[in-house]
């Protein structure tokens, strides 16, 4: 039995932008903002999965309350740990490491920042819990609210893209989109 997954990211937190990864961090106000404008509107959901990441969970937290809906915390959905890298930005790293960051946007499955997790890993680990969240809510409409990272990864799987190509995947802070999640784990873009 199939299941309709919608995504949010989160939104813009107080430590701003750059590799944030496992970094728990807060939402500013402009990421509340950016969170409640892009929450599709007027949907059925039966209940709401989230990263345990404070910048995800205290999101989900409000809207499962706010629509009385039941709240499930994954760890699995958590974005991809950047290693030596996280809490920089690209800027940053344009000036330290300007050749790594460039091989690492160029096919992030061939170049792991250095003490990071690799695409493998993180691909994995997302799927994992995707399964996780299939096997628990199959037939069910759910909100997920998740990373950039785990966006692009579900993304590029739904839309057929080769591995090279997962960071020329779009995902804004608040961005949502539409996923259609068959038993076997494929995936459509709704």
């Amino acid at each position: 039995m199939s299941l309709r997954l919608d995504l949010l990211r989160h939104g813009e937190t107080t430590r701003g932008g750059g590799f944030r990864g496992s970094i728990d961090d807060a939402l500013t106000d402009t990421g509340w903002a950016q969170m409640r404008e892009g929450l599709p509107q007027g949907q059925d959901w039966q209940a709401l999965v989230s990263s345990p990441l404070q910048r995800c969970a205290a999101f989900a937290r409000e809207q499962a309350e706010r629509l009385t809906l039941p709240l499930h915390l994954e760890p699995g959905l958590q974005e991809l740990h950047f290693g030596d890298w996280e809490g920089q930005t690209a800027l940053q790293l344009m000036a330290s490491a300007e050749k790594e960051l460039g091989l690492f946007w160029n096919d992030p499955y061939a170049f792991t920042p250095p003490r990071g997790e690799t695409l493998l890993a993180f691909e994995a680990r997302v799927l994992a819990a995707l399964a996780r969240v299939q096997q628990r809510h199959a037939g069910q409409h759910v909100l997920l609210v998740t990373h950039g990272g785990v966006m692009r990864l579900l993304l590029a799987r739904a839309r057929g893209l080769p591995r090279e190509q997962l960071m020329q995947v779009e995902v804004g802070h608040g961005a949502a989109f539409s996923l259609q999640v068959a038993d076997d784990l494929s995936l459509q873009e709704c």
